[in-house]
């Protein structure tokens, strides 16, 4: 008997699919390669199911005889390793985004003698249609909080954006761009203090009441799915920080990023005439531990933010509070500077990397914004994190609106300042 391989994600299992699935098993015995979650991550979204849950509901599926991983997009690895006669399909594949992939499994199947079938497309099902169904409907805080980890497991680069609103949160669900060889997309969102406060009008202090901080990220959690930090600033006393992260966890927050800091809270992006207070290094880990004690499950994160270089204080400051913090049980490094090189950062992260290979770095390069998110990652960075990009491009084009109206004492000349209401409505599900 002949052997069939199909490809798939397994995400979603439509008629489509079903169809391929019905039409491979006819040609022969049919082994579906059931994409991994790195290898479809690199290039789409991370899957709704786990590998491990795809399998399992593509291995019953009738007419699949075997279930392989395939580990890249492309087809060629698996086709080369397993040779087989037959690969199937859909005809969709001719134009768009697929279409180099088609050219190489010709070849290599060209080269091993083997065969192309494609079938019609089935239309009126889309995946992408489907899963843009799910995400309006929405998520659960229990799946919500586990994607931080498994995008750490899968993708070599996180990319966070800072959200204020559930507005801005749209933004950061939504938006994509075509990129070589991947989409581009955020990953997740960035709940901040500082952008919490200012959007609110109130200044950037620590946040003593975590229920006011609760309300704006409310509006996040219900019109997005995924993945928040939460940025928690201090912590607060090791009481309220337990509190905090079991408040977090329960809505489905996927980590807290914690300062180092002590007394008053000053924004870490003020000059060196700020004087900042580090906290004792026993005392912030005591905090952490307390922390980990806390949780409920062990998907949520707290990660601990380094002020040793925004201080003042040298790597080696930093490197020593890092290495305690981790013993403490902190789920990952940020490391925070406002020198505009970033060289300082480099060096913190070449050193840490070296005996902590497994612990993710946060970096938020907001005044070192010079550097790629690939030159970071070859830093040794796992996530970045753009903090408050949204709200300061919001500031500047609702002030040019406004002096226009006031100039011209009419809103005509400030349209093309604004989006038209509809375009408005259509970003909100269920908005028309």
């Amino acid at each position: 008997m002949k052997t069939v391989y199909v490809g798939m994600t397994g995400d979603i299992i439509h008629p489509g699919i079903i169809n391929i699935v019905k039409e491979g098993a006819k040609l022969g015995e049919l082994w579906v390669g059931l994409l991994t979650d790195s290898a479809v991550a690199a290039h789409k979204r991370l899957p709704y199911l786990t590998y491990e849950q795809r399998k399992a509901v593509v291995e019953n599926l009738k007419g699949v005889s075997r279930v392989v991983p395939q580990e890249e997009w492309s087809y060629a690895p698996n086709l080369k390793t397993y040779r087989p006669d037959i690969i199937i399909h859909g005809d969709d594949w001719k134009s768009g985004p697929l279409r180099k992939v088609r050219e190489e499994v010709y070849a290599v199947m060209a080269e091993q003698g083997g065969e192309v079938v494609e079938i019609p497309y089935t239309q009126g099902v889309n995946s992408s249609s489907m899963h843009q169904a799910r995400v309006s409907i929405g998520t659960t805080p229990d799946i919500r909080l586990k994607t931080l980890r498994r995008l750490l497991e899968v993708k070599p680069v996180i990319r966070i954006l800072e959200a204020h609103s559930g507005l801005s949160s749209l933004i950061v669900e939504h938006l994509e761009i075509p990129g070589d060889p991947e989409i581009r997309r955020f990953d997740g969102m960035w709940a901040s203090s500082l952008t919490d406060s200012v959007s609110k009008g109130k200044p950037d202090i620590e946040a003593v009441d975590l229920t006011t901080r609760l309300h704006g990220l409310t509006d996040i959690l219900e019109c997005t799915s995924k993945p928040i930090i939460f940025d928690g600033d201090t912590g607060g006393k090791p009481e309220h920080f337990v509190f905090t992260v079991r408040t977090l966890e329960r809505n489905g927050v996927s980590a807290v990023i914690i300062e180092d800091k002590a007394g008053l809270k000053k924004n870490s992006l003020f000059g060196t005439e700020v004087a900042q207070e580090l906290a004792e290094i026993p005392e912030f880990c005591e905090k952490i531990s307390a922390g980990k004690r806390a949780q409920i499950t062990g998907e949520f994160m707290i990660i601990a933010r380094l002020e040793s270089l925004i201080a003042g204080g040298p790597v080696r400051d930093a490197l020593e509070r890092a290495r305690a913090y981790v013993k403490a049980g902190a789920d990952g490094i940020m490391i925070h500077s406002k020198e505009k090189s970033g060289l300082d950062v480099k060096e913190f992260c070449e050193a840490f990397r070296g005996d902590n290979p497994h612990i993710p770095l946060v970096l938020v390069p907001t005044t070192y914004n010079h550097w790629t998110e690939q030159e970071l990652a070859a830093w040794g960075a796992r996530i970045i994190i753009y903090a408050n990009h949204l709200l300061r491009a919001s500031y500047p084009a609702m002030m040019k609106a406004a002096e226009l109206i006031l100039k011209h004492e009419r809103s005509l000349e400030a349209d093309p300042c604004c989006m038209p209401i509809r375009e408005i409505l259509e970003l909100i599900p269920g908005g028309k």
